[in-house]
């Protein structure tokens, strides 16, 4: 062996060999090592999981109050329109039942027996019958309880009279006819009321 190639192989000698226990230990660390980095990896990835997923059913939540929200308006707009709608027409219609007052008193006041009048009567009622026609088409309804059972929610009495022929608490007479509109009572028909003789006993409506 040359003097140049000695100190080589003095310094390979000079490096440490590891036994098996050792190199195993040395390989357990690695692993240990890499381990831990997946580890931490994976833990970062789920954090970010559940921050992606709870964002997002944040935003879905958001979605479906604004879609709720937007349903409410909506329907309090057409509630309030259809309110609006009704009440206009429950004045407008008030303001026409003087109207069918007037031509219903002008049929009960003519002479019937008065040939030159019948024409004219003929006409009037005509045309009351066609006002009634055409307002109730815009839910507008009479309320003509001659005959009936006196009803205090549809009815106001004007008057009682004793009558033996009639159960108590009939309509005898009505003054004036009631409306209603769309179910509502625009004004109660007011009537005359049948009541009992003397010494009978009323039946309450």
């Amino acid at each position: 062996m040359s003097k140049e190639q000695q100190p080589t192989d003095n310094n390979q000698q000079e490096q440490p060999e590891f036994n098996q226990a050792e190199q195993a230990e040395v390989e357990q660390a690695a692993e240990n090592a890499g381990a831990g980095d997946s580890d931490q990896t994976i833990a970062k990835l789920q954090e970010a999981l559940a921050k992606a997923e709870a964002t997002v059913n944040e935003q879905r939540d958001s979605v479906l109050r604004a879609k709720a929200e937007m349903e409410n308006a909506r329907r309090r707009a057409e509630a309030e329109v259809e309110k609006a709608r009704k009440f206009a027409l429950e004045r407008f219609a008030g303001e026409l039942l003087p109207v069918a007052d007037n031509l219903e008193r002008a049929i009960q006041l003519a002479d019937p027996d008065n040939e030159s009048l019948k024409p004219m009567i003929e006409g009037v009622d005509i045309t009351l019958k066609s006002f009634v026609s055409t307002v109730e088409k815009f839910g507008l309804k009479v309320i003509d309880p001659q005959g009936e059972p006196f009803n205090p929610e549809l009815h106001q009495a004007m008057s009682m009279q004793e009558n033996a022929e009639l159960s108590p608490n009939t309509v005898m007479a009505v003054m004036q006819k009631g409306y209603e509109i769309n179910g509502r009572l625009l004004r109660p028909a007011m009537v005359m009321v049948s009541r009992a003789p003397e010494g009978g006993v009323d039946i309450e409506a």
